[in-house]
Order: C-alpha cells, then structure tokens, then sequence
C-alpha cells in the first residue's frame, strides 16, 4: 500500500515537478508478465526517479546496507526499504550472490518487474563498470526478457556522499528488450553468462553515453581507496 501512496501522493509527483524527467522508450516496457529491467547506478536518486516513471510497479535487490544502518536515519532507511518491497542484498561473497539470484528470481516466478544494476554498486566517478553475470543467469534461467535503462544526468545532482540532490532536468531511456533464448539451457556455461552480460552492458553504454571501464566498480573503489596497492603494468 504505502509503495503506490509514495508513488503516486507523495513521492511521484515531487519528483516530477523538481526533475521533470525526460522518459524515453517506455514503450518497451511490458504490460505484464515477468522482466528484469536493468540499469546502470549513478545516484541514490535512481531508487526513486525511475520506478515512479513507470506504470507497473518494479521490485529493486537494494543492498543490505540500506536496511543495516545505525542510528535513527538508519533505522528509518530501512524501513522505508521494506516498506516498499524492496530486497536486502548481501554483497559480502559468492553464496550471498546466489542467494540474490534465488529472490530475483522468486520476483520473476510472480510475474512482475525486477530490477537490477548489474555493475553491483554505484559507480563513484560518473563511468559505466563491467557488469556482474547474476542478472544473465536469472535471464536465462527464468527465460525472460532483460530491458537495459540508462539514467542520465542523475550523477550531475546527487553524486556519492551528497545527501540532499541539485534541482536540474534528468533523463531516463529503456532500450528494446533483448531476448537471450537462443541461450537456453546455458545458464552454467561462464563464458556465456558472460557474454549475455557483456551484450546487456553494451547497450546500456550506447543509451547512456558513458565512458566505459573493462573492470568492476568494486575493485576499482578498493583501490582508489587505498585497501591494496595498484598492479602496474
């Protein structure tokens, strides 16, 4: 209930009058039946703008940090969180990662909307990462179609460790949705969850227009950050 009084009362609206966002290719949105719709990261603004966009409602894997949080912000981030549907995502290894896979696919199994970011995190300087391959094992596994969204301008008015976002036009693109069948009965073959991955990252890159980094997100923050030293080549 409270997901479609925020969408719809309270939260939509604003964000339509503050952002006015451009929606490209909401077309290629399903009417019904099961997808995965999956994005790139470059804002926490991305949680809000884009499902208040779209007709159907949407189910995001939202990290576990969200619904972890200290202090009174934290406790009210996470129950905002789970108060509209959303699901806490251990990063922390490889089981935590195939029990993500488990939940989206218990979305895709209802016959709604998933949505994913398939980088794992969110990008800190405003480039496109390499794609992580658990949105083309639930592709495959659950034989739907995967819609790539690209959200511009939404870096540009909240990038990372900025709390309250800059008032300025954003834009929201879906691609055609891609159709990976004639992988079927793949989903355990590496080379081609990766090369389903690689696909989807592509066209994600060519709706937004983003310098793209052959590398996880993650490993780049790790080293920025100083928690192991550069490999110089």
């Amino acid at each position: 209930m409270l997901y479609y009084v925020l969408k719809y009362v309270l939260l939509g609206p604003l964000l339509r009058l503050l952002f006015r966002p451009r929606i490209e290719g909401l077309e290629h949105i399903p009417q019904d039946g099961p997808a995965i719709v999956a994005g790139n990261h470059l804002s926490f603004s991305d949680h809000f703008l884009m499902p208040v966009m779209l007709k159907r409602r949407i189910t995001f894997l939202a990290k576990q940090e969200y619904f972890t949080g200290p202090g009174i912000k934290g406790r009210l981030t996470a129950a905002f969180f789970r108060a509209i549907g959303q699901i806490p995502v251990d990063r922390s290894g490889k089981e935590a990662g195939q029990a993500a896979i488990r939940e989206g696919l218990g979305v895709l199994a209802k016959d709604e909307l998933l949505g994913i970011y398939p980088e794992g995190t969110r990008s800190h300087d405003g480039r496109l990462y390499k794609g992580k391959v658990g949105v083309a094992v639930m592709a495959l596994r659950a034989q739907v179609p995967v819609i790539p969204c690209a959200m511009v301008g939404t870096f540009e008015i909240q990038p990372p460790g900025q709390v309250m976002p800059k008032i300025r036009r954003v834009t929201i693109r879906f691609g055609e949705p891609l159709d990976f069948s004639r992988y079927l009965g793949m989903e355990n073959e590496k080379a081609v969850l990766r090369a389903v991955t690689d696909e989807l990252m592509y066209k994600i890159l060519e709706l937004s227009g983003q310098e793209y980094v052959d590398r996880y997100a993650a490993d780049v923050k790790a080293e920025e950050a100083g928690k192991f030293p550069r490999i110089l080549g």
